[in-house]
């Protein structure tokens, strides 16, 4: 799993022109998952380490403008946004390569596994995209702040 985390002041995710999620100051996840990960991942230890840090990243600001503060310190929001380009493979030719995403139905099962156990931690509200739609993230990366967060880091 992948993870790409960006502080946001606002963000929203628009499928076919409407707006199927929004979220206040928080945090737009970006997720993917890899052909290594499987049906057993949200047991795992390192799914929980995982989704504990994004939750726990110290990357707001405290009073004194150092970044001291996580979500939980503000009950900030989480926009979670499928995206299987995550697993992008550059090493030959100029055309991407996906094979080490998961499979759709893989993908889909673990990305929605993935957001009940993210919405069981959340101080604030999570919202998502729609999985496998065309869809138009609007945010402002507050910072900017990017985090990229791997599960084969926590393993």
């Amino acid at each position: 799993m992948r993870l790409v985390i960006q502080r946001t002041s606002r963000a929203k995710v628009d499928v076919a022109e409407r707006t199927v999620g929004s979220i206040g100051p928080g945090i737009m996840v970006l997720v993917g998952f890899g052909k290594e990960d499987t049906a057993k991942l949200p047991v795992s230890k390192s799914w929980e380490t995982i989704i504990n840090k994004m939750i726990g990243l110290r990357i707001f600001e405290d009073t004194e403008g150092r970044m001291n503060h996580s979500l939980k310190d503000f009950e900030g929001d989480i926009l979670l946004i499928s995206q299987f380009t995550l697993y992008a493979s550059c090493r030959k030719g100029r055309r991407p390569s996906f094979t080490d995403a998961a499979a759709p139905a893989l993908a889909n099962s673990l990305f929605e596994k993935f957001t009940e156990t993210v919405r069981t931690k959340a101080p604030g509200k999570v919202e998502t995209g729609e999985f496998g739609a065309l869809m138009n993230i609007d945010f402002v990366n507050w910072g900017p702040v990017t985090i990229f967060l791997d599960s084969k880091d926590f393993a």
